[in-house]
Parts: C-alpha cells; sequence; structure tokens
C-alpha cells in the first residue's frame, strides 16, 4: 500500500526510463540471435517476469543496472517455466523466434491482463498463413511447421503485439510479407529499427502496412537500446500540469510520439515549452477546460494515457467526454475516483463523461491496472487528506522506481501495511 500525504508539490526534473512496451518484443527477439546486450531497459515486473521464463528456457541472463545481456548458446524448451507464461501476457512474444529455432512450440494460452479480451486470434492467423499449422486446445498453443517460401500478404488489425510477432516471423523467410493494417508505435519501430541494424530488410509505411524482404541471416551479435517511454513521459506531463509548485522538466520526453496527446493538452490548457533536445518543461497549469477525446491506434490519442488525462480533467470546467475505443472497462477504474468525490459517469463500457472541477478528497483506493495505479497517485497528489493506494504491484509491473522519481521532484510517497 502506498500513502500519499496532502499539499505537496513537485518541482525540479525528471528523466524518463525506457520503453517497458518496446523492450518486452526486443527481448523476445533477441531468441533470432546469439548473444544480445541491451542497454537502457526499464527494470521492472514485467521484464523481471519475462527473464525469469527465458531463464528457464537455458538463457544466460546478466541484468545490471539497466544493461541486460543475453546468451543463448544453450537454448532449449525442455525447462520452459509453463506456469509464469501463464501470468504474463507478453509470453505470446516467444513464439516467433521460438517457432523458427525449434519448428514446433507449445506453450499455455498467456495471461496478465486486467483491462478487457486480447484476443490473439492475430497471431495466429498470421503465422499459419506463412506455415505452421496449430492443434490448440483449451489451455494451450501448439505450432508446428516450415517457413513457406514466397510472397504473402497478412493483416492483423492493428494489433500490437501481433505486428511485432509477425514482424519477427518474418526477416528469415525467403519472400516478400506485407503487413496490413499494422500497429506502427514508437515500440514497434523501435523493433524495426533492432531488426535492421542486424540485417534484416523492413520499412514501416504511414498507411499502415510494413513490407519486410526475407533475409537468408541476420547479424548473431549485437548491442541496442530501448527507446526511451512516451507513455510515462505523458504521465509527468499530467504530474506537472497539476501538481508542480511552478514547473518541472521532462528528459528523453519523447516529444515526436506524442503529437495527439499533448495537442489534446493545449485544448485543455496545459502550457508547457519546447526546451530542445528532448527536453520538456510543463507548468502548472490553472483555469484548465473540458474537452471531448477518443483514444486510437497510433498516432492518436494513447488509449494507455487515458487514465491519467481523466484525472486531468476531473480539475477542468466543465463537462468532458472519454471515449475508449481500444478496450473495454478500462474506464471502470473511475469508480476509485468517485470515491475521493470525483464525479465521473460511466455511461457504457467505452464511454464516461466527467465533471469537473472537482475537490477530491483522500481516500483508500485501488490500482485497477498499472496505468489506473498511476492514475490515483495523481488524484492523491492534487486532493485533501492522505491517500491510500492498494494494489500497488500493477504499477510497479510497467514504471521503472516510479515513487523514486517522484521522490526526486520533491514528493514523499511512503510504503505502508
Amino acid at each position: 500500500m502506498l500513502k500519499i500525504t496532502w499539499d505537496q508539490r513537485l518541482s525540479w526534473a525528471v528523466e524518463i526510463s525506457g520503453s517497458k512496451n518496446a523492450a518486452l518484443p526486443l527481448i523476445a527477439a533477441s531468441l533470432l540471435l546469439e548473444k544480445v546486450t541491451l542497454h537502457n531497459v526499464p527494470r521492472i515486473g514485467d521484464i523481471f517476469s519475462l527473464l525469469e521464463i527465458i531463464k528457464s528456457l537455458g538463457v544466460t541472463v546478466d541484468f545490471t543496472e539497466n544493461t541486460l545481456v543475453m546468451d543463448m548458446s544453450k537454448i532449449s524448451l525442455t525447462g520452459m517455466n509453463r506456469e509464469l507464461m501463464k501470468k504474463i501476457r507478453a509470453s505470446i512474444l516467444l513464439l516467433s523466434p521460438l517457432l523458427y529455432r525449434f519448428g514446433a512450440v507449445d506453450i499455455p494460452f498467456p495471461g496478465g491482463c486486467n483491462i478487457g479480451k486480447r484476443p490473439i486470434d492475430e497471431h495466429l492467423n498470421g503465422l499459419r498463413e506463412i506455415g505452421y499449422s496449430s492443434m490448440d486446445s483449451d489451455e494451450s498453443i501448439h505450432l508446428s511447421g516450415k517457413l513457406q517460401e514466397g510472397d504473402k500478404n497478412l493483416s492483423v488489425g492493428f494489433a500490437v503485439t501481433a505486428t511485432e510477432n509477425l514482424i519477427t516471423a518474418n526477416v528469415l523467410r525467403s519472400g516478400h510479407t506485407q503487413i496490413h493494417l499494422a500497429a506502427i508505435e514508437p515500440h514497434v519501430a523501435n523493433l524495426v529499427d533492432f531488426l535492421r541494424k542486424q540485417g534484416a530488410n523492413i520499412t514501416i509505411n504511414y498507411d499502415h502496412t510494413i513490407d519486410i524482404i526475407g533475409v537468408e541471416k541476420i547479424n548473431p551479435v549485437w548491442e541496442f537500446s530501448v527507446v526511451h517511454d512516451y507513455i510515462e513521459s505523458g504521465t509527468f506531463v499530467v504530474l506537472g500540469a497539476l501538481a508542480s509548485q511552478e514547473y518541472i522538466d521532462i528528459h528523453h520526453a519523447c516529444i515526436s510520439g506524442l503529437t495527439s496527446f499533448l495537442g489534446k493538452c493545449q485544448e485543455v490548457g496545459v502550457r508547457f515549452e519546447d526546451r530542445g533536445n528532448d527536453t520538456l518543461r510543463v507548468f502548472r497549469s490553472e483555469h484548465l477546460k473540458a474537452v471531448k477525446f477518443q483514444t486510437n491506434i497510433f498516432p492518436g490519442f494513447p488509449t494507455d494515457l487515458q487514465s491519467v488525462f481523466c484525472i486531468l480533467l476531473s480539475q477542468a470546467e466543465g463537462v468532458s467526454r472519454v471515449q475508449e475505443i481500444m478496450f473495454e472497462w478500462r474506464l471502470n477504474f473511475l469508480v476509485e475516483l468517485e470515491k475521493m468525490k470525483g464525479h465521473p459517469a460511466l455511461m457504457n463500457p467505452h464511454e464516461a463523461l466527467i465533471f469537473g472541477p472537482t475537490h477530491l478528497r483522500g481516500a483508500t483506493v485501488s490500482s485497477w491496472d498499472l496505468r489506473a495505479g498511476v492514475a490515483m497517485i495523481i488524484a492523491g497528489l492534487i486532493a485533501t487528506g492522505d491517500t491510500f493506494i492498494t494494489n500497488v504491484e500493477y504499477i510497479e509491473r510497467g514504471y521503472e522506481d516510479i515513487i523514486g522519481k517522484i521522490g526526486k521532484l520533491g514528493v514523499q510517497i511512503e510504503r505502508t501495511e
């Protein structure tokens, strides 16, 4: 449980960490190689869980500070930690590299998601299309076969992990692969850059297609850096706007990946300044006004910033409308805002109204998922009275030392029973 004491204000500067959503597919794709060194890897729960699975496959792992070294020379399927694979969504990213290495793989259906169903049809359909056959049961995914040569057209419906899985699956397949309705988020681009530097031939097109010309081999040893986390950066934009003394500076702010989000922040009345060198100065902002916004695929408004933006709108004058088109029930966390005397109205699983501005009051609230958990931290910092947050393990899954970073900005958040 976290305790947030009221009437604290942030100041100074914060460094944004490496992206969870970029690091996970990079780690999985590294299994195609013999040895990989990754820098700027965030030390968070999801990364540690995936590394435990990879170690159970016989991979040697050295994770010191934010540098990860992986040696795949003894990789094997015999000791696979199936129980842990059931608990982490990112384990689905292991399908493509393990199929390429071993020709057959049987893994349990991945879990670990608390924001609605996330089907894996796009993964399986794409892998079947390039030559693998499946014999799935109620509890596991079994794929086997051999990559087919020739040109292939695949469609993934903008699914991020399916896009990443099928990129990895096709870089060494002979022929031209075109992935339609592909995700093109910054973390997808980071995976493409990683594979390109090893010799893969991949082109991202901004009509949401990705072209892959298969190559015979890629470099077996490589070193690469994980892109910074634009979702964490957007979170600190809201923190700075609502809870700074005067302003905070955000280094490695990923400004180019936040165009839609920052545009909507300006519409609300958030004041910020591009200081150059990817540094954003965010000023304490008052006299905010209500807006309508809808989450969307990149470069639209990120679903992972929806919850923190809802806290921002709780302090805006008027009635804001939120449309969450990506995940059903992701707006459910608004019941926690009600406990703090906020005034949201959940209209259906995908839409809500937020009435503001409201004077939030400290309360005991829960973290519904990792993004909603950080939203409640922000709410606690602007509420009157102390706030207690339970289920904080969700927060630690996705943000590297978020409590320490906020502490360096001058705010004390206590861990308590």
